[in-house]
């Protein structure tokens, strides 16, 4: 390694960053059980000691990669969301949220993780809860507060559904139930 390369490194400003994301790829290839400081390190390129100058425990690496995995899939929906200008676009954007490619590994493998994550440590589920908010508000551009959560039930669900089944459920047949809870409210 050229001495120029070691000065980068050493003054890395982006390097928390990039172990926050490496964190992401390792909890979806191995789990949050399976994740350790040297796996991590690894993914992430740079030298075990980093782990420990940019955090305190590995729970508390965890806790950021999630964080960081709320704020995409919420932004992921504000995206979506923001760009329609009726409720007809809504609701396809909400179809779309469904239907379309975000929810497939790694996001549903990590999503799973932080559930698991989440239920056996209580102080955790913060996370899951700003997500849940973050993912509503966005809605709410569009629907009152009762039907986006009910949306937000149904594109979790589907998801989840999408994931363990064979076949995708059929986009017609996401946006006929899209719009029965959409018209019920």
């Amino acid at each position: 390694m050229s001495d120029s390369m070691k000065a980068r490194r050493r003054h890395d400003p982006d390097r928390r960053e990039r172990i926050i994301g490496a964190a992401l790829e390792v909890i979806a290839q191995h789990g949050v059980a399976g994740t350790t400081h040297r796996r991590v390190a690894e993914a992430a390129d740079v030298p075990l000691g980093s782990m420990t100058y940019h955090f305190d425990s590995l729970e508390e690496l965890v806790i950021a990669a999630f964080t960081r995995l709320d704020r995409q899939i919420s932004g992921y929906y504000w995206r979506m969301l923001e760009g329609a200008k009726n409720r007809d676009e809504a609701c396809e954007a909400v179809v779309d949220i469904i239907c379309g490619s975000t929810w497939t590994d790694p996001y549903m493998t990590q999503l799973f993780e932080l559930y698991a994550f989440a239920a056996r440590k209580p102080e955790i589920r913060k996370i899951l809860s700003d997500w849940m908010s973050h993912s509503r508000q966005a809605m709410e551009l569009h629907f009152p507060p009762h039907v986006a959560r009910a949306l937000d039930a149904v594109i979790e669900g589907a998801t989840i559904h999408n994931m363990a089944s064979e076949g995708h459920l059929p986009r017609e047949e996401v946006r006929a139930m899209v719009r029965a809870i959409v018209e019920m409210g």
